[in-house]
């Protein structure tokens, strides 16, 4: 465990900004985690992951200490269902593929989400109808200011769409370690109405599905809309589809019948961001190395260079032309790391 001064964290966050972190380490299990944790010669720590879901705005002062816990072990067998547990470093897709390798069912609909485990929870991850929530067990994090190792179950995490009590009102005191999955061993449940995904597996020929077979199709559905960040830097949708209450939604609907939106229950309506970024004309404009995604607005992109600064200045103007013209604030998904 050693500490190193002065490091570029351009290949520890998936936008690719090339921020610096003044004091750097690495910890393999959760003994080293402990420890780090303890420095008091290192007052302020950042915890690090997969960098997936941030944007670095500035360098980093504080000892940044990067999770790099891995394993995945079996916990127990609960008639057709298995405890699955996954340690924080294991990266998220790969982990994805090993379950369909073992015909494990729950993770497909996640498939190619970016990240690591560990972080998966903080966000409660969704995607093509399927949220984290619906397949954790419980997670064990270590406390920041004591380094004892609790464990949370899914009640105590306190998930809503896109939300946890790790970004709330526990945000900064807890490092998350492991995770537990409850994945299905057989009869497994298919979750293809959402989205194009029966569009999708049509379009490959298949008329009875497996688990599998929903991951390709999302796969290959998330390929043709998301830019890889190995070849052009993001962190998947920028900002959360905003839910509005059913007063507002008929404003809205009235305003803009040609809108698409979704109904989250009787009294509330979801608005994809992105279809509101697009009216704005912002899909696929360039703003130096700063842009938006040429195939899905929702996506804001480093072209090479753009720094942290210049990525948040387009998530305000955009948040700006959104807000005037529709009425409504976006919010960012992406936590804003820095000033």
């Amino acid at each position: 465990m050693k500490i190193q001064e002065n490091i570029s964290l351009r290949p520890y966050n998936t936008f690719g900004i090339d921020a610096r972190a003044r004091h750097f380490i690495s910890v393999n299990t959760v003994q080293e985690l402990q420890q780090a944790l303890a420095l008091e010669e290192y007052p302020e720590k950042f915890i690090l992951g997969g960098g997936s879901n941030m944007l670095l705005v500035s360098d980093i002062e504080a000892l940044v200490v990067h999770v790099n816990l891995k394993g995945i072990s079996e916990v127990e067998r609960e008639g057709d269902h298995l405890l699955l547990k996954v340690m924080a470093g294991e990266n998220w897709h790969q982990l994805v593929l090993w379950t369909m390798q073992q015909d494990l069912g729950g993770l497909e609909n996640l498939s190619l989400i970016p990240g690591n485990t560990g972080t998966a929870p903080i966000q409660n991850i969704g995607a093509y109808g399927v949220e984290l929530k619906d397949v954790f067990h419980s997670c064990e994090a270590v406390e920041v200011a004591t380094g004892k190792l609790h464990s949370f179950t899914k009640e105590e995490c306190e998930f809503g769409y896109r939300e946890s009590i790790f970004k709330n009102k526990a945000r900064g005191k807890f490092v998350i370690t492991a995770v537990t999955f409850r994945l299905s061993l057989q009869d497994h449940h298919l979750n293809t109405s959402y989205g194009a995904i029966e569009a999708e597996l049509e379009a490959m020929g298949i008329s009875d599905p497996g688990i599998q077979d929903v991951s390709r199709a999302v796969i290959a559905i998330r390929r043709k809309k998301l830019p890889d960040p190995a070849e052009l830097g993001n962190s998947g949708s920028f900002f959360k589809n905003p839910v509005i209450d059913g007063d507002a939604f008929r404003v809205f609907q009235q305003k803009n019948p040609e809108a698409p939106f979704y109904k989250v229950s009787e009294t509330a309506y979801k608005i994809p961001a992105g279809w509101m970024i697009e009216q704005c004309g912002f899909k696929g404009k360039r703003f130096g190395d700063a842009g938006v995604h040429k195939h899905q607005a929702l996506v804001l992109v480093n072209h090479g260079n753009a720094t942290g600064k210049e990525i948040l200045g387009l998530a305000h103007r955009i948040q700006e032309a959104v807000s005037e013209r529709f009425g409504i604030t976006i919010q960012p998904e992406v936590n804003i790391i820095g000033n």
